[in-house]
């Protein structure tokens, strides 16, 4: 596999010959006030054929009407149901809902895309609360795997998508694509539906993968973090920890190959 990273969720899988984008997000600034700190790591008009796109959740930071309108239509846009209804009623019809615990194939069935429930509250806005819905991904053929977590926090339940797919077919999980942020003493809740640079390590040891690669971070300054704190705090806690050598910290524009019988 070939995993790319555009920037913040955004990367590239390239899996069993086929091309997923995930959370496309273009835009050089957040809202009106957080701006892009490093270009998309691939240009969007530069991207190849793709097979599908996947949708974790509304947040803005995630999901990009602009960069959407400036994809292709014509092929899958998985979400959660309630984004993607309200997507399809945007005029997004190739919008196509995908519920925790279902699963859909692509490339002629050789690529099964997984979703599981994220715990993360994702609604667009305050208010729209039926929007909240957020899913995290695992895909797989019969030779390879991939989780990307979108945004969640760290749970006991966190691994079951992993553990329901894979571990109980006697098969373990190749990449874990986790999102890191850091949020300052005085934010307490942002755990709560978040990955810190040490809860992501503690979930990938959970899962058992065969290498990790954090994203969520390089790209959009915020309110409480500048775009960099997050991975600079991660490198830190890496230098003395054991999974240090598995843990792949990939500039924007960089990827990571990871083929079946590698050894990361």
């Amino acid at each position: 596999m070939h995993i790319t990273y555009v920037g913040h969720a955004t990367l590239l899988l390239e899996i069993a010959g086929a091309r997923l984008l995930t959370d496309p997000n273009f835009e050089p600034k957040l809202g009106r006030f957080l701006p892009r700190v490093s270009p998309p790591g691939i240009a969007l008009e530069a991207l190849p054929k793709l097979d599908a796109l996947l949708l974790t959740h509304a947040h803005a930071d995630h999901l990009s009407f602009r960069s959407l309108d400036a994809l292709p239509n014509d092929i899958p846009l998985f979400a959660p149901p309630p984004v993607a209804r309200w997507l399809a009623r945007k005029g997004y019809r190739n919008a196509e809902p995908l519920n925790a615990e279902k699963s859909v194939t692509i490339s002629g069935g050789t690529l099964r895309i997984h979703a599981g429930r994220a715990t993360h509250q994702g609604s667009r806005y305050v208010v729209d609360r039926w929007r909240s819905a957020a899913n995290m991904y695992l895909l797989e053929t019969n030779e390879e795997s991939v989780f990307f977590a979108g945004d969640t926090a760290l749970t006991p339940s966190t691994h079951h998508l992993v553990e329901r797919v894979l571990w109980q077919h006697g098969r373990s999980l190749d990449l874990a694509l986790l999102p890191i942020g850091y949020a300052p003493p005085w934010k307490p809740g942002f755990r709560r539906g978040h990955l810190t640079g040490e809860d992501a390590v503690a979930l990938f040891e959970t899962l058992h993968a065969r290498a990790m690669m954090p994203y969520h971070w390089g790209t959009f300054r915020h309110v409480t973090a500048t775009a960099h704190d997050a991975i600079d705090r991660l490198r830190t806690y890496l230098a003395t920890h054991d999974a240090r050598e598995r843990v792949h910290v990939i500039e924007p524009g960089e990827s990571l190959v990871l083929g079946p019988e590698a050894r990361a």
